[in-house]
């Protein structure tokens, strides 16, 4: 006997495909527990009738009422459609709640069958609601269970290997569903459908390149929880080449990318394209979103930070930026005061503000890109405080003695390695600083010429011939007058050194403020060089021969039938 709600299902999913209607498909392809009675009933048929040996019945039934061909069809096979169905009904009767790895590897395989018909062209754009829903299940399953050690150890041992013996990567649970979940962004970039420009009349996407954002969102999502950002830049490198620009597509799709694009672009130290793509996003999104707006203000205002623009006091008493005023509040006086000092024990791994800046992923680029501020800043409160303002009449120029710098450094120095000598704040959870007195403190450290005691009588032979470094040496003349050098590099100082007197002068100040010139605004030297462009945003339409358009780069030109050089035409 022909299971009579497996039949009327059948009957009603093959009138949504002939009515073509991918929301109602997807609405009618239901997967997720808890289900509705009608669907638990159509289980139950499918365990009773089509087991785990009946496969080939179960596919039989499916082409009785969904033919691979049909009259009038546009064209193309369902035979893909057809499998992902038979797929589904397995799906639901061997799903198992209480395994979740199980239905993890389920569900990456429905999916993927699911992603096979989306190539079909009578198919394609009618099965893509299904495929979105479908990877947004797999990726919070997906990230669920990364979080789930104890249901997830066995699979460490699963491996990929690369490039042949030499060279193994394992490949996570989380990136494996994010690889699936990127076969649909590839076929939805690759629509060549419609118009060249994959745009339509109305000027918006055309075809299945209306899924490009919302498929690669959620590959975003995946590599940047298992931190594989190398695939990342694959799909910002894919979209910036080929698809329509962003402003066509939702704001939600719009604001979702540039938050991931600006993170992408901080963790490789753009900071001048991670602002931009940042600021677009915190403007796009809408103000009742607060937990997204607080997402992407955390890393605007690290960026903006960095290059030198500390958040305003109105934008700390936004909603979204409720407690943000505790953690980037005093780095931002630090930074401002030049209190090395207080930057470093602000920024110590035994701080109790660490463990935020390090699950945040900001914490080595604020530590390692703000000491350059606080040491200009230094030199600039050094200047006002004893700096000479010199005499446009005598043609004398501004100066800075160095050793005013020199002695500001070391006192600073002493309190970062031992607060409790003279310093005007307590330490950081009542420890004294471990950090280095410099970035590069490994290579100006002598090292000591004995060996330490042996502890309990042993020592491991790989540790024989290692010895302790010296304590950490004060600033000098020297280290002072290459901290300088740099700042003159960088363009953070405008001037010039003086290594015989130790003196910094300040040219170009006849007219002009001598703090002005001297020491010119962060932002604008840093903003006056960046480049404008942010690789991977594609603001505005491309053009190219294939667009109507003049030849640029980017342009990718097929030559298969171009004929060899200086051969006579055919």
């Amino acid at each position: 006997m022909s299971p009579p709600t497996v039949d009327k299902f059948l009957g009603e999913i093959a009138g949504i495909v002939r009515e073509k209607n991918g929301v109602k498909l997807q609405q009618y392809l239901k997967y997720e527990p808890p289900l509705e009675p009608l669907y638990n009933q159509m289980i139950s048929e499918i365990r009773q009738v089509y087991g785990a040996s009946s496969q080939d019945a179960l596919e039989k039934k499916c082409k009785s009422f969904i033919p691979e061909y049909e009259e009038g069809d546009e064209g193309g096979s369902r035979s893909s459609f057809i499998t992902f169905m038979v797929k589904y009904f397995s799906f639901l009767r061997d799903l198992d709640v209480s395994n979740l790895v199980e239905t993890h590897d389920q569900l990456k395989a429905l999916l993927n069958q699911c992603i096979l018909a989306l190539g079909a062209f009578s198919m394609g754009l009618m099965i893509l609601p299904t495929i979105i829903s479908l990877s947004q299940t797999l990726a919070r399953l997906a990230i669920g269970l990364d979080k789930r050690l104890d249901l997830t150890e066995h699979l460490n041992r699963r491996e990929s290997t690369v490039g042949g013996e030499e060279a193994v990567e394992r490949v996570t649970l989380v990136e494996s569903s994010a690889n699936v979940i990127r076969e649909a962004f590839k076929k939805c970039l690759s629509e060549r459908s419609g118009n060249l420009s994959g745009i339509n009349d109305n000027g918006k996407p055309e075809g299945r390149r209306i899924g490009i954002y919302l498929t690669a969102n959620l590959c975003l999502k995946l590599f940047f929880h298992c931190r594989k950002l190398r695939s990342a830049e694959q799909i910002f490198g894919n979209i910036y080449q080929q698809s329509p620009p962003l402003g066509l597509f939702p704001a939600s799709q719009r604001v979702t990318f540039l938050y991931y694009l600006g993170r992408y672009l901080f963790a490789n130290s753009h900071f001048y394209r991670a602002q931009l793509a940042l600021q677009s996003a915190y403007d796009q999104c809408h103000i009742q979103c607060i937990s997204q707006r607080r997402l992407i203000l955390i890393y605007l205002i690290s960026s903006n930070i960095i290059l030198g623009r500390f958040p305003s006091f109105q934008l700390l008493q936004r909603p979204e930026a409720a407690g943000l005023s505790e953690k980037f509040g005093p780095l931002c006086t630090a930074i401002a005061k030049g209190d090395i000092a207080s930057f470093r024990r602000y920024l110590d791994i035994d701080s109790e503000n660490i463990e935020w800046f390090l699950s945040k992923r900001i914490f080595l680029q604020l530590s390692n890109r703000c000491e350059v501020l606080v040491w200009r800043s230094l030199a600039r409160r050094t200047f006002l405080l004893s700096g000479s303002q010199g005499d446009a009449m005598n043609k004398k120029a501004p100066t800075l003695a160095l050793q005013d710098m020199l002695s500001l450094a070391i006192l600073l120095e002493k309190n970062a390695l031992n607060p409790n000598a003279g310093a005007p704040s307590a330490p950081m959870n009542g420890q004294a600083s471990t950090r280095p007195p410099h970035t590069n403190s490994i290579f100006m450290f002598p090292r000591a010429t004995t060996p330490p005691p042996v502890a309990n009588g042993y020592i491991d032979p790989d540790l024989t011939d290692v010895v302790d470094p010296e304590p950490p040496v004060l600033p000098t003349m020297e280290i002072i007058e290459s901290i300088v050098a740099s700042l003159l590099e960088q363009d953070l100082l405008h001037g010039f050194i003086s290594h015989s007197s130790h003196r910094f002068a300040i040219t170009g100040a006849k007219n002009a403020s001598p703090l002005q010139v001297g020491f010119p605004r962060v932002w604008d030297v840093l903003s006056a060089r960046a480049d404008k462009e942010v690789p991977g945003w594609v603001r505005e339409e491309k053009k190219g021969p294939t667009f109507g358009g003049k030849f640029g780069s980017g342009m990718v030109v097929n030559l298969s039938g171009a004929r060899p050089a200086g051969a006579a035409p055919a």
